[in-house]
């Protein structure tokens, strides 16, 4: 295995149309520096079949989701090689950081990926949490909840996550559309 960096870099964009927001960065992101780098994951594959980019992308290519106007963050920061590796203080600390981005950053959306990040952001939430827009917010953010892409998400079929994905591009289109392109 390669070297492993301390800290996976944000990719944010001044007040991005959606702030793309993980559990923590795996053991492979950690060691190639790109976010949603396993190579089960299906991020990647999801957010160019679903429409949310029109070409096809690889976790190098994170450092063009701001083209879109999308960044891409953390809950926690620290790599691990799965969940279970994260404390109840790891998830603390991290919504705490992860408040604070999301009011200095302004996203229009917040997309939570995975039901574990809207756990940590929301304990006192019982019960199920269906993929889609919820009814919290976060510094003035809607709150839109995907299904964690890992390969090791077993909750969900592939075709249940590209509807999440599709509607959350339905969703910002309507509250957050994209700029039109520049005249030439």
């Amino acid at each position: 295995m390669g070297r492993i960096i301390r800290k996976l870099p944000d990719r944010i964009p001044p007040r991005p149309r959606v702030l793309f927001v993980g559990i923590n960065p795996g053991l492979r992101s950690a060691e190639t520096g790109h976010h949603f780098a396993g190579p089960s994951n299906r991020f990647w594959r999801l957010l160019h079949e679903s429409r949310l980019v029109p070409v096809g992308l690889a976790p190098e290519d994170d450092v063009r989701l701001p083209e879109w106007g999308y960044g891409i963050t953390n809950l926690v920061a620290k790599p691990t090689a799965g969940l279970d590796d994260l404390t109840a203080v790891d998830l603390r600390r991290g919504a705490r950081r992860l408040e604070a981005k999301i009011a200095a950053v302004q996203p229009r959306v917040v997309a939570l990926v995975g039901v574990t990040v809207y756990r940590a952001l929301f304990p006192e939430r019982k019960g199920a949490v269906p993929p889609g827009r919820h009814a919290e917010v976060i510094a003035d953010a809607p709150v839109f909840v995907l299904p964690n892409p890992s390969g090791r998400n077993a909750a969900y079929s592939y075709d249940e996550m590209l509807s999440a994905f599709t509607a959350l591009r339905r969703f910002v289109s309507r509250v957050a559309p994209a700029p039109a392109p520049p005249r030439r």
